[in-house]
């Protein structure tokens, strides 16, 4: 099963039955020059433009933009309503946290989360094999929150997400604070990984820092 970084807060998925998930597709605007390609699903933490661009990806692709529970032939799927910020969604609005769980393995993608959850969403996020977390702050959780987050939740493995990095001239933090705050963090020099072929039995938290595209 592969998971493919496109940058900022936007992944996908693969898995070994050939089905695609794309999480947080943007518009070129961002500075990524990315064509995504076909997938069987989309998810959608919330509708800013950096987040939900779905044009001109094929129109009979299934999307998801709301909390629930969802049972897709190749998923299970919940969503969890957050905030985008830390003033109960007045400044940003609502944010969906998304779990994916498949047959071996669990993931969440926490959208722009923009403060800790409380204690219903946090048992819900719980055991997770892998989190992607924004820690780019200023619109998000910053770096020693999302530090913070992660030692509360304890995954397997955590893949941070929505930083600054040399493509974009959003107003975001680098990746610095976070991962000065993480004890375990292994650099890939590629924005894909196998999670496959991880130890999916580790009980020691591990912080990977994948490539973004440039």
């Amino acid at each position: 099963m592969q998971l493919i970084w496109y940058g900022h807060s936007c992944f996908m998925i693969k898995t070994n039955e050939g089905k695609r998930i794309l999480i947080d597709p943007f518009n070129k605007s961002l500075g990524y020059n990315i064509d995504f390609p076909k997938c069987d699903l989309i998810t959608i933490s919330h509708s800013h433009f950096d987040h939900s661009s779905i044009n001109p990806i094929n129109n009979d692709t299934k999307v998801i933009d709301t909390y629930g529970n969802f049972n897709l032939d190749f998923l299970q799927l919940k969503g969890f309503n957050s905030f985008h910020d830390d003033y109960n969604g007045l400044k940003r609005g609502m944010n969906i946290i998304y779990i994916y769980k498949f047959n071996n393995l669990t993931l969440a993608h926490l959208g722009d989360l923009g403060h800790i959850p409380a204690q219903p969403i946090l048992n819900e996020l719980n055991s997770l094999d892998f989190l992607l977390i924004p820690i780019g702050g200023n619109f998000t959780l910053d770096g020693k929150k999302a530090a913070n987050l992660c030692k509360l939740l304890t995954p397997r493995y955590i893949i941070p997400m929505h930083y600054k990095t040399p493509v974009t001239d959003f107003a975001l933090n680098d990746c610095k604070d976070f991962i000065i705050s993480m004890k375990k963090v292994s650099k890939l020099n590629t924005n894909s990984i196998d999670l496959l072929k991880l130890d999916l039995k580790t009980k020691n938290m591990e912080t990977i820092l994948l490539q973004p595209p440039y």
